[in-house]
């Protein structure tokens, strides 16, 4: 059995939904967990410091070790905050799993700029100084487990949805956030990966326990890239109704880049219009 005795996680918007599902597995498997939840809206406002509390104070409730956080993830100070948080209450830092997320519609012919920096702010600033201030921990250690949050509706266009630009640009862009980290944290023991989570939660407007494609159905896959039997980095976990697949860009045989990409050969634009269902058909995944 995976176990987390010891080990410490930082889990942001885990007062509720796949959150919190992360949250209660880990700590059932020893880890002790920092409950990260600023209990805002569905719109992404407001503010209820209860949300983390009650989550936290259920997981002691059935003999786990948890404490709460309701720090505002605006700021790189304030993610610094957070995982000094961790280190004041627990003393160390094994696990960082950035689940907190926003999905909110607004077609790109009407965005704002507010609007898209709230994007910005959770899905790429928040993981990025996140990181960051976990980064020299890990290090020490030689040892941590990272784990970011993608989306199918930003990997995949035939699931796209208008109006949300946003939301999938932050999502795409923590697997590039992923990749480069999974390179700066090789050779000290710190692996990353992402899930892409498919779950009915009040982001749905699901309320009650579903059915069917319930949080509780994702958190082993991310306990599995977040535990020490995960031993490899740069991977997409998708997980929706108890199913998992993982995916990951791999480059082509006998590339030799950026000088030869092993591919095509075309000199003109019209050489390429005539041959772009040959060019278009040579993917590689």
């Amino acid at each position: 059995m995976i176990r987390f005795d010891d080990q410490v996680a930082i889990i942001t918007g885990s007062g509720r939904g796949l959150g919190a599902a992360y949250a209660r597995l880990l700590a059932e498997r020893g880890a002790r967990v920092v409950i990260h939840d600023t209990g805002v809206d569905k719109d992404g406002t407001g503010f209820d410091p209860n949300v983390a509390a009650n989550a936290a104070s259920r997981i002691r409730e059935a003999g786990g070790g948890a404490f709460p956080s309701d720090i505002i993830l605006d700021s790189r100070d304030s993610c610094r905050g957070l995982v000094e948080t961790a280190l004041s209450k627990f003393g160390r830092l094994d696990i960082l799993i950035h689940n907190a997320g926003w999905v909110a519609y607004q077609s790109v012919q009407e965005l704002t700029p507010d609007f898209l920096q709230r994007a910005i702010s959770i899905n790429l600033e928040a993981p990025t100084w996140l990181a960051q201030a976990a980064f020299p921990i890990m290090k020490q250690q030689n040892y941590g487990r990272i784990v970011l949050t993608t989306s199918d509706r930003a990997i995949y266009q035939q699931y796209a949805l208008s109006g949300l630009a946003s939301y999938a640009m932050g999502k795409m862009a923590q697997i590039g956030l992923m990749n480069v980290l999974a390179v700066e944290g090789k050779e000290h023991g710190i692996l990353v990966n992402a899930i892409s989570p498919v779950a009915q939660t009040r982001m749905w407007n699901v309320q009650d326990e579903p059915e069917d494609l319930r949080p509780d159905q994702v958190a082993p896959g991310v306990l599995y890239l977040a535990s020490p039997e995960c031993r490899e980095s740069g991977f997409i976990l998708r997980a929706s109704n108890g199913q998992f697949t993982a995916l990951r860009w791999v480059e082509r045989n006998n590339v030799d880049y950026p000088l030869n990409l092993a591919a095509v050969e075309i000199s003109t634009a019209e050489d390429l219009a005539t041959r772009w269902k040959q060019i278009a058909s040579d993917i590689a995944f």
